[in-house]
């Protein structure tokens, strides 16, 4: 896949409508957005394609179906543009509404279309809807790397009837971040991945062998490998379907001279609870314990895996972070990260949440807001919605 893509400041916009596929697939409470970064993410392309004289009309999806309206959304950025966005609230996304709202236009409006998930077509990525997404605009701008592994209407399929389909500035610094850190880093180059399964990260775990120095792994994933080596787990998550897979990535590490590290003990407790954790002497976990955590001295040992990197990525949790006994390897491994001398990018999902909760948010080069298209991109998938793009 190319990375060099065309942006919004290759083409000539003034006068011309362009559709803005924006990732507001926001979380609502009572019709009330309760995290803004995805609609702040937005707000560099919007504005410069205001301030430079383009009819502006968004779409986006927002939940899985058409349960959600955006009429939340086109309030909140009225608010953060100083300006009105009229909302075409049509349940055919591009109805009578619609077509009024752009035919109305003038350079520097900004219309926003109802919730592209109200069409069936959207996911199947059907030409009609894709046609009649088309039919609003001269040129198409993707934004949403949250769903550039998705080749759906709004990302692929206009592209079929808008030969002009470049990046905005959200796409363009995801392909800058990802694509450096994982086809040129700055070595050492250090790769931390959590979570609960392994099976999420097969395909990342085996690529990402091929091109980094270190492998920390954490997280619930981190018993099935330690069972693969003859560890005891206790109660602990395990994929026994994975075991030998797991035996197979660790000597493909030994293979390559990739440091490979798992936890050296645990923060453990009798089931699935937020209690005191109990700390365990070494690998081994007791019968009736379940691991929650890496333990103090694989803190340590990770910390200064990542003190002496020069590119790190981290993709998904050390442990059960929403538990306040269980948060303090991902803790750990945050505020190594946000103090290393080292390009630091965060691969979306749990990770990106979990660093922005704790606070260590500004202090990471770049955190993806992409958690499935960072997973996809790490894995060396072509991300169809990207792949769709002009190239420079």
């Amino acid at each position: 896949m190319s990375f060099n893509k065309k942006t919004i400041e290759d083409i000539q916009v003034k006068g011309k409508k362009v559709l803005v596929r924006c990732d507001f697939n926001v979380p609502l409470k009572d019709g009330k957005i309760t995290d803004e970064n995805r609609l702040k993410g937005a707000l560099p392309t919007i504005n410069y394609l205001i301030k430079n004289g383009a009819k502006v009309i968004l779409c986006s999806h927002l939940g899985k179906d058409a349960s959600n309206s955006l009429a939340p959304v086109a309030v909140r950025l009225s608010q953060m543009l100083d300006q009105e966005v009229v909302f075409a609230r049509d349940e055919e996304v591009v109805g009578d509404n619609a077509k009024k709202a752009v035919a109305d236009m003038k350079d520097g409006d900004v219309v926003l279309l109802e919730n592209t998930r109200c069409r069936k077509e959207e996911t199947k990525n059907l030409p009609e809807f894709s046609k009649e997404l088309a039919s609003l605009a001269d040129v198409f701008v993707n934004d949403a790397f949250g769903t550039a592994h998705r080749a759906h209407c709004s990302t692929v399929g206009v592209t079929d009837y808008l030969k002009t389909a470049v990046c905005g500035y959200l796409i363009q610094k995801e392909l800058k971040f990802l694509g450096e850190v994982v086809n040129a880093p700055v070595r050492p180059f250090v790769a931390i991945l959590g979570g609960a399964k392994v099976s999420d990260k097969i395909a990342v775990i085996n690529n990402l062998l091929e091109k980094v120095d270190t492998i920390i792994i954490g997280g619930g994933m981190a018993y099935t490998f330690l069972k693969a080596q003859g560890y005891e787990i206790g109660t602990s998550l395990v994929e026994a379907d994975r075991i030998d897979y797991a035996k197979e990535m660790i000597e493909k590490a030994k293979t390559k001279g990739v440091k490979f590290l798992l936890p050296v003990d645990h923060r453990v407790a009798d089931g699935f609870k937020d209690v005191t954790a109990v700390v365990t002497e070494d690998q081994n976990i007791p019968a009736g314990s379940m691991g929650l955590d890496i333990g103090p001295k694989t803190d340590v040992l990770y910390a200064n895996a990542i003190k002496d990197a020069k590119t790190v990525i981290w993709n998904g949790p050390m442990g059960v972070f929403e538990f306040d006994n269980f948060n303090k390897g991902t803790i750990a491994v945050a505020k190594a990260m946000a103090d290393a001398d080292a390009t630091t990018v965060i691969g979306g999902g749990d990770s990106a949440a979990a660093v922005n909760i704790l606070g260590f948010g500004e202090k990471m080069t770049h955190i993806s807001t992409g958690g499935g298209a960072s997973l996809e991109f790490l894995e060396g998938k072509e991300l169809p919605g990207i792949a769709a793009l002009n190239d420079k």
